[in-house]
């Protein structure tokens, strides 16, 4: 071969080899205008938007949420479209009742949760175009250990006496008391000041200075959802109680003359002859307050320590009548059918209770002690004086009115 051909040769294979590659960019250019590469995954993905619900649900708590609100934590919302549908079970499947709202945005359980239930949420929604949306959720609310409640006197919707004051007990012991105590408010319609007491970790009683205004009402809101009120111990309660303070009605033992002198609004309506303790087992002192009321019920000595030497109560009455409650380590106002009628006025006898002159069985309506009980509501205020005892304790019942102003507020956590 001369050199002339091989040259012509290595021409004609240069354009060959050039026509390739040309092919090659052309081929690559083709692929860039239908949609190839990474150009055909991005028209791939805005053709899937455009099929995809606009709506956006979201559930809280969010989905693996633990020591979640029993009150107010459960939720859904959309945005951009309207539910179509929720439903939320316990983990056994058990439904949990609803409501959604007037349009459509939100719904909310209509009860209570459990605690220390996993509950699962579904939910369906639609956007403008029909287009339907879908999420799901799981969570589990706070368990026993990990939260506090804390039990109340008196009752939603009662009607007390003048010195009922509002008596907290909590489950757990409270030791950021006042975050708890910023969670509780107590006010009154008749404009009183009302205070909070501390009288434990567990006790938190609450009054104005002076017994409260007859004929008021008095609400007791408990805002202590989401509270800690412990280290990882949270609140759980929400809930607003209102009760009524009816007339104002106090009565006065007189250990020494031994009457008693029932008053109301300040005006004498009865003197009753009692029975106070005895000078070996003496009442206590000071200001009490009505707690509790039986037409009839069982005292066995051996329940507040009264023993003889077999450990046998010194006494074991199964039908004390008309008995009501002054102070929770057993101290009563209650009728004694088993003395001598002449004992009331004249001897002190009991074991530290004020008896009254009654009849056995409670259904004798003549009796001083039928009278005193069928006159008298929780909360009524019993003053005994001239026993030779000590005050009573503030915090032995609901009686912290014998605690002064300054004492009474200087227990307040806030």
């Amino acid at each position: 071969m001369t050199d002339s051909k091989r040259r012509k040769g290595l021409v004609a294979a240069s354009a060959l080899l050039g026509g390739v590659l040309v092919l090659t960019a052309c081929s690559g250019s083709d692929d860039k205008a239908s949609g190839g590469g990474s150009s055909t995954q991005a028209q791939a993905d805005e053709a899937a938007a455009k099929k995809s619900s606009q709506a956006d649900i979201t559930i809280t708590p969010k989905d693996g949420s633990s020591n979640a609100s029993i009150n107010n934590s459960a939720a859904v919302t959309v945005s951009k479209g309207t539910l179509t549908g929720v439903t939320m079970t316990t983990a056994d499947g058990k439904a949990v009742s609803g409501a959604l709202s007037a349009d459509k945005k939100s719904w909310k359980p209509s009860v209570q949760l459990e605690r220390s239930t996993t509950y699962k949420v579904a939910a369906e929604a639609k956007d403008s175009a029909g287009l339907v949306a879908h999420e799901n959720a799981s969570f589990t609310t706070v368990s026993p250990t990990n939260s506090f409640i804390g039990t109340f006197t008196p009752e939603d919707g009662s009607t007390v006496g003048v010195g009922m004051p509002v008596s907290i007990n909590f489950d757990k012991q409270i030791t950021n008391k006042a975050a708890v105590q910023k969670g509780i408010t107590v006010s009154t319609t008749s404009g009183q000041e009302v205070a909070c007491h501390w009288f434990s970790t567990q006790r938190m009683d609450c009054r104005p200075q002076d017994y409260w205004k007859e004929n008021s009402t008095v609400t007791l809101k408990l805002a202590l959802d989401g509270v800690e009120g412990a280290s990882g111990v949270y609140g759980v309660q929400q809930k607003t109680v209102t009760f009524h303070i009816g007339r104002n009605q106090v009565s006065y033992v007189d250990a020494k003359t031994k009457q008693m002198k029932v008053t109301q609004d300040g005006r004498t309506i009865k003197t009753i002859p009692i029975s106070a303790g005895s000078p070996e087992h003496k009442t206590y002192q000071g200001v009490m307050v009505m707690s509790e009321k039986f037409k009839e019920t069982r005292m066995n000595g051996a329940t507040v320590g009264f023993t003889d030497s077999d450990g046998k109560g010194e006494y074991d009455i199964k039908d004390v009548p008309h008995a009501i409650r002054l102070t929770s380590s057993g101290t009563f106002l209650h009728g004694n059918y088993w003395g001598a009628k002449s004992v009331f006025g004249s001897v002190n006898t009991s074991h530290g209770c004020v008896g009254l002159s009654d009849t056995k069985g409670a259904d004798d309506t003549s009796t001083p002690a039928y009278w005193m009980y069928s006159h008298s509501i929780v909360g009524d205020v019993v003053v005994i004086s001239h026993t030779g005892d000590k005050t009573v304790a503030p915090d032995n019942g609901l009686n912290g009115w014998n605690m002064n102003w300054a004492a009474w507020k200087a227990g307040s956590a806030v």
